[in-house]
């Protein structure tokens, strides 16, 4: 089991710090290591690595499927390059060059996909994705992987390194819940088991983990015994895992900043069917476009809160009855 903090409080940082750091890192590092951006390195912070490395950071323009063809090219020339741009235009605006270039190809890139679903906020619809990690899970043998905090952050980057083939990592931008301990590993392929219960599991990702932690809180008030699971990694899913939360409590909740039609919810669902079937009641965007809103209001406005997974958790446990 994980260990998580006592206090879920917002980070001084933002996960592009971290995100930035770590690329930085493994530049200095290795000589192999390059970085593609679609005019945004100001916002993820890393236009210092232009400076420091012009031959291996380099900024592509707002031309972000050019960007994945350049990233295929430098792969394909022995670099372990990453390319990042707002999660709406690392996926579908790029999903050929991401499928043939990449993917088809048998070569190895890192898409970064910032500002994932209501984390967009004030940048509108048009920038919101609430079905970015779809067409990755679509991709064969793809990895997609979606960040919940700064620390999980620096292990993932740290992990996917060295792994090989097309990754989607979607994470947000700025400051989010902090969730676990500096230092925390996390296995991409492998959920994080970070409570245990009896009466329902509550499988998350993403900025639902720390609402599905609370959620968890509110039904142990009530004498509700959650399990809750940071299931970040939604390709390869853990099946395993599932199947045993399935077996062991008999409910499960997915929750998620995502269509769930496409998504985490999905993923799990599909696992449960062919499994061990029992109930599966899913949080996430309802099958709808994004809107213009600061992020607080549009949790609230997509039900993505520790209530809806309360609700939710609920009426799966009725539903065993």
């Amino acid at each position: 089991m994980i260990k998580t903090l006592p206090e879920l409080v917002k980070d001084k940082r933002g996960v592009r710090d971290i995100i930035a750091a770590s690329l930085e890192a493994q530049m200095d590092a290795d000589p192999r290591v390059c970085y593609l951006d679609a005019d945004l390195m100001n916002c993820i912070g890393t236009r210092k690595l232009a400076a420091k490395y012009p031959l291996r950071a380099i900024n592509c323009g707002i031309a972000e499927s050019n960007m994945i063809g350049v990233a295929a090219g430098m792969s394909a020339a022995g670099m372990i390059p990453y390319a990042h741009t707002f999660g709406i235009f690392a996926s579908r605006r790029v999903m050929d060059q991401a499928f043939l270039s990449v993917a088809y190809a048998k070569l190895n890139v890192r898409v970064l996909g910032s500002d994932p679903g209501v984390t967009a906020a004030l940048n509108g619809g048009t920038h919101m994705p609430f079905e970015d990690m779809a067409p990755y899970l679509a991709i064969p043998k793809a990895i997609a992987i979606e960040v919940c905090d700064c620390a999980q952050a620096a292990s993932i980057m740290e992990q996917v390194k060295d792994m090989y083939g097309l990754i989607y990592i979607r994470f947000m931008r700025k400051n989010p819940v902090a969730v676990y301990p500096e230092g925390t590993k996390f296995e991409v392929g492998r959920g994080a088991l970070l409570r245990d219960g009896d009466d329902v599991t509550i499988m998350a990702s993403g900025i639902m983990v720390a609402e599905s932690l609370k959620a968890a809180d509110q039904l142990a008030a009530e004498g509700i015994s959650a399990r809750v699971i940071d299931m970040f990694t939604w390709k390869p899913i853990d099946a395993a895992l599932i199947e045993e939360s399935a077996r062991k409590t008999g409910a499960i909740v997915t929750a998620e900043n995502h269509n769930y039609l496409s998504g985490l919810g999905a993923q799990v669902a599909e696992v449960v069917t062919s499994t061990y079937p029992v109930p599966v009641m899913r949080v996430g965007v309802e099958d709808e476009f994004g809107e213009v809103g600061p992020e607080d209001y549009l949790r609230k406005r997509f039900e993505l809160t520790a209530e809806k997974v309360v609700a939710k958790a609920k009426a799966a446990i009725a539903m065993k009855k």
